[in-house]
């Protein structure tokens, strides 16, 4: 007569292979939620990098070249960069508009200032410019610009738009951020 069951090795078996996978999950677990916190840490609360990142390069890839030769298309140095771009703004039906704008670091802040762009001559000074923080905890911001002689520059005072524009922002804490390099007219057909 044949009993019903099972012996002893195979429980000790199905138990070691319980085991094995209640480790590696185990394991899995541990990682995802390292890398959940090593994300958290990152971003560091409510600074989006990813916005940020794209709002600055779609700064530059919509800067427009001077309306005439005399006239610098943007006005940069090395720690500020400003001339006119087009942004999607709140109320405006998410179209691009025309803005002059210009970016700077005040305090420990990333502070984007702008405000409309008229092509007209104003008869009295202009409003004056609106300012956005774009983020909290920036240390510096270094603006180099791509010459067609292949070489970096600090400044740029010319009609014609630089071939590339790299923002380098230096963050505080232990935070890093990539240089951000874009080319001005990237958006243009």
């Amino acid at each position: 007569m044949r009993q019903h069951g099972f012996t002893l090795l195979e429980l000790l078996v199905a138990l070691a292979v319980f085991g094995l996978l209640l480790v590696s999950l185990s394991q899995t677990i541990r990682f995802g939620l390292t890398a959940w916190r090593q994300e958290a840490r990152l971003s560091d609360g409510p600074d989006d990098m990813e916005a940020v990142d794209r709002s600055l390069r779609s700064i530059i890839e919509n800067l427009a070249p001077g309306d005439d030769t005399v006239r610098a298309a943007i006005t940069g140095s090395a720690t500020e960069l400003a001339g006119r771009t087009r942004l999607r703004l709140p109320g405006a039906d998410l179209e691009p508009v025309p803005i002059e704008a210009g970016l700077a670091v005040s305090g420990s802040r990333l502070v984007l200032r702008w405000r409309p762009y008229h092509h007209v001559t104003l008869l009295r000074p202009p409003p004056p410019p609106q300012e956005t923080d774009l983020m909290e905890g920036v240390a510096s911001l270094q603006i180099a610009y791509w010459q067609p002689s292949g070489t970096w520059v600090s400044s740029w005072q010319q009609p014609d738009l630089p071939l590339l524009i790299r923002l380098r922002l230096r963050l505080t804490g232990n935070r890093r951020w990539p240089d951000i390099v874009a080319a001005p007219l990237l958006s243009r057909p």
